[in-house]
């Protein structure tokens, strides 16, 4: 008699969410975070269930020392709009780079995530700090290759 194998879908509470490190100090901006896209999705994970947040947590540390390829840091614009006319704010690199460090790291992996609710779930779990201090010992974070 033959026996079917039978494939199993796992749930939420089945995952284990390990933390870990990344030290953005000398990265290069796009490669680290298509990296940590990939972990936050749970993608390097062999039980990966696309439906299901298995991602892990990671915190990003010395956000203010990635780097930036060629001449990026003078020519990517980053845009926001109000939706009102005439309120398309426009911001250089450079000038984000200098004011809100955790935010080039947090756009550039939110933009490699899922654009829907199990997207912006995976994202919260994304902890980001320009400095080397972050608040998150407690849970034994382990280094991430990169």
């Amino acid at each position: 008699m033959l026996y079917q194998q039978k494939s199993t879908r796992l749930n939420e509470a089945d995952w284990e969410k390990p933390w870990y490190v990344v030290d953005a100090s000398g990265q290069v901006l796009g490669r680290m975070a298509t990296r940590i896209a990939r972990t936050l999705m749970g993608k390097d994970n062999p039980r990966y269930t696309p439906n299901v947040d298995s991602g892990a947590y990671v915190v990003v540390i010395n956000a203010d020392k990635v780097v930036l390829t060629g001449d990026k840091m003078n020519k990517k614009v980053y845009r926001r709009f109000s939706r009102y006319p005439g309120h398309m704010k426009e911001i250089y690199a450079r000038e984000m780079h200098e004011k809100k460090p955790e935010k080039i790291v947090e756009l550039a992996v939110k933009r490699m995530l899922p654009k829907n609710r199990l997207g912006r779930k995976m994202f919260k779990k994304l902890k980001v700090y320009a400095s080397p201090e972050h608040p998150h010992q407690a849970q034994n974070p382990r280094e991430m290759e990169l």
